[in-house]
């Protein structure tokens, strides 16, 4: 074996073995960066890529002699999120930390003029004056940020303000966010101060075909090889769509020659299955939020598209669960159709 053979479910590192490009979207967002004040906006559900992407395009910018900061939002404790005013200190004083300075907060901290003016001013004055290089600043699971609406509505078009601001040559110029998040948002805002339609947007795809072979090779599967390889990889593909987790896992076992591709196809949608855990962390998920379970339970009934209420498709779209097709909703693979179905006895 000329590779460490990973149990996939953790973002894959820039210089990955199993990395696959999706063309053109890794250029897009790594020439994006190079802006003065951009925004890039990457979307997907789970597992599909964006953190491995978002690896991807910080460690450019890195080569480019940027400054980088990653957030995870879901590492977050629930009480920060208590008021705008402890938000942005808590957002302030994590940046300063990963840029090695000292947070100062007090220096530019003023109830008088409120949180988002000392935040924005704590910015201009001494994080983007004290560091000379361009800073890109990645914010991931931006979602969490949508559970919390008076949050999101004072926090978001504050990140519009920046981009702003960076058109009229200000210090901001030198800031450039990668906003990643697995929904679409479903917080009220004014259009002009949404981050949400500015900058570059990039919907990471499921696999193609093509790509799902070349993964398989990489796994050092021969038998998936020419013509002949594409036809047997077929079927798989008509279980779990293109989704790269999915897809990852399969190509972990096979390579493990735990399981054969025969198999494996047979017993995917059971508990005998090689996504048993993960299917069953889904359905634990929607367990705990019946509405949600009804609303899919809808889904995996109808064949064709169904329009659901806006929450709940986003929702179940995060999960992977859905295809957005406008404004209606399909199952996203067989796999789910399959499990879910006789879950909920269908």
């Amino acid at each position: 074996m000329t590779f460490d053979l990973e149990f996939p479910g953790t973002p894959l590192s820039p210089d990955s073995h199993f990395y696959i490009e999706r063309p053109p979207i890794e250029d897009l967002a790594c020439r994006e960066i190079l802006k003065s004040g951009s925004v890039t906006r990457i979307k997907a559900p789970k597992r599909m890529g964006k953190s491995s992407l978002l690896a991807k395009i910080l460690d450019r910018a890195r080569k480019e002699g940027f400054h980088t900061i990653n957030i995870d939002f879901q590492q977050t404790d629930e009480s920060i999120f208590s008021s705008i005013d402890r938000f942005l200190r808590w957002f302030c004083k994590v940046i300063a930390r990963q840029l090695k300075l000292e947070p100062l907060l007090d220096e530019f901290w003023d109830e008088d003029i409120g949180s988002k003016v000392s935040c924005t001013l704590y910015f201009e004055g001494y994080l983007l004056e004290e560091i000379e290089t361009p800073i890109v600043v990645a914010l991931n699971e931006v979602n969490r940020i949508f559970e919390h609406p008076a949050i999101a509505q004072d926090f978001l078009p504050l990140l519009r303000s920046w981009h702003e601001q960076a058109k009229q040559g200000t210090a901001f110029e030198k800031l450039r966010l990668v906003v990643v998040h697995s929904t679409e948002i479903y917080v009220p805002l004014n259009l002009n101060q949404s981050p949400f339609n500015v900058g570059l947007p990039i919907k990471v795809p499921l696999f193609t075909l093509e790509q799902v072979q070349d993964l398989a090779l990489l796994y050092e599967l021969e038998w998936a090889a020419g013509e002949e390889g594409l036809q047997r990889l077929q079927p798989l593909i008509e279980t779990i769509g293109g989704h790269p987790y999915l897809i990852q896992l399969a190509f972990y076992h096979l390579r493990r020659e735990t399981v054969t591709l025969e198999q494996l196809l047979q017993e995917a949608p059971t508990e005998a299955g090689i996504y048993s855990n993960h299917l069953k962390e889904l359905w634990g998920t929607l367990q705990k939020e019946p509405e949600l379970a009804e609303a899919y339970e809808e889904i995996v009934a109808t064949p064709g598209r169904v329009r659901l209420e806006s929450i709940a498709a986003y929702k179940l779209y995060s999960m992977g669960l859905i295809a957005l097709e406008g404004s209606e909703c399909i199952c996203s693979c067989e796999l789910y159709r399959l499990y879910f179905g006789a879950q909920l006895g269908l």
